[in-house]
Formats: structure tokens, C-alpha cells, sequence
């Protein structure tokens, strides 16, 4: 949903320094094929000692449901750090903790495509139409993550082109190589 190039996403986990389990899925997917593979990566998971797995959601009372019902048929548990959380708060808490994230992903639905690409900082915050949850809860808006005090160092990243795809507008993000 992110449309956040791989390269991106192997630079985020070298910065948090944690394991990880990437599930690919095909575009498009159903949900049949989604709940198989992550059937199946949660009983890899489980043969790890993994027992919990944790989600960002803020609000949204049939995504937990549905999660714990999932999780709880694998054998394991969602953890909810954020749940219930003032979202107007939060977004501004997690820029004020060293956070830096770009839209990577507009649903133009809710908002203009000029907001792809954008910084997500205290100005986009501001800017945002009063419908817009600042934590694009909603699906309004995804970020890319570049630096905050979960990562080891930033990861420099560079936005290209915008595109539509599917009802919703990318920003093309990679990683800038370092000059010589």
C-alpha cells in the first residue's frame, strides 16, 4: 500500500537493526492469498519463539478485531501500543521525538496530490484539510520513514517521480547514493 521501493525498505531494517520476515504478496491480492501467507509467516514466527506481534493502529476498532482474530488462530497476540492515542497528539510527539517521514502514498479522495512526496512535519500538519486524521488512520495518507530515534542513522532518501496507480497517487522514494 506504501509503494515503497524494496531497496528502501532493506535500508530500514539495517537502521532498526531487528530481524525481519518481508510476506510478498501478489498485485493484485486477494485477501484468501493475504491471510494464507500470513498464516503462514506467523507459524514461522512461532517456531522462532515469536508469541506477540505489534501494530501502530490508532482507532479503528474492525482492523484490531480483525487482527486479534487472526493472530489468535496462529497462536499468538497483537500488541497495541498506540490504541486510542490523540492522534493531532501523537503526529506531533513522534516529529518532536526526531521523526522524519515523507507521504509516499495520497489518496486523492481525501487529499490533493500535491501532498505527495511532502515531509511529514509540523507545516504538513498544519496544512491538512480538517477531514484528514494527522495520522492518516483513515488510509488518507502512508510515509516512508527516514530517520527517528529507532534507526541506527537516517537513510538519505530522494523523491522522484509522482504517479497514479490504482486510485492513488506515489512518490517514487530511493535511497541517494553517496558522492564520490
Amino acid at each position: 500500500m506504501h509503494g515503497v521501493r524494496d531497496s528502501v525498505l532493506e535500508r530500514q531494517i539495517t537502521a532498526l537493526g531487528l530481524p525481519a520476515l518481508k510476506v510478498m504478496l501478489p498485485q493484485p491480492c486477494s485477501n484468501e492469498v493475504y491471510e494464507q501467507r500470513m498464516a503462514v509467516a506467523c507459524e514461522r514466527l512461532r517456531e522462532q519463539g515469536v508469541r506477540h506481534i505489534v501494530f501502530g493502529d490508532l482507532f479503528l476498532e474492525d482492523i484490531r478485531a480483525y487482527r486479534e482474530k487472526q493472530l489468535a488462530a496462529a497462536g499468538m497476540a497483537g500488541i497495541f501500543p498506540l490504541w486510542q492515542r490523540n492522534t493531532a497528539h501523537l503526529a506531533r510527539e513522534m516529529i518532536a521525538s526526531g521523526l522524519i517521514a515523507h507521504l509516499a502514498c495520497v489518496d486523492p479522495r481525501h487529499l490533493a496530490r500535491e501532498f505527495a512526496g511532502r515531509c511529514f512535519d509540523a507545516r504538513l500538519l498544519d496544512e491538512l484539510p480538517s477531514n484528514v486524521d494527522p495520522c492518516g488512520e483513515n488510509g488518507e495518507f502512508h510515509t516512508v520513514v527516514a530517520a527517528g530515534p529507532m534507526f541506527s542513522a537516517p537513510i538519505p532518501l530522494v523523491a522522484g517521480e509522482v504517479v497514479e496507480r490504482d486510485g492513488f497517487v506515489f512518490a517514487d522514494f530511493t535511497v541517494a547514493q553517496p558522492t564520490p
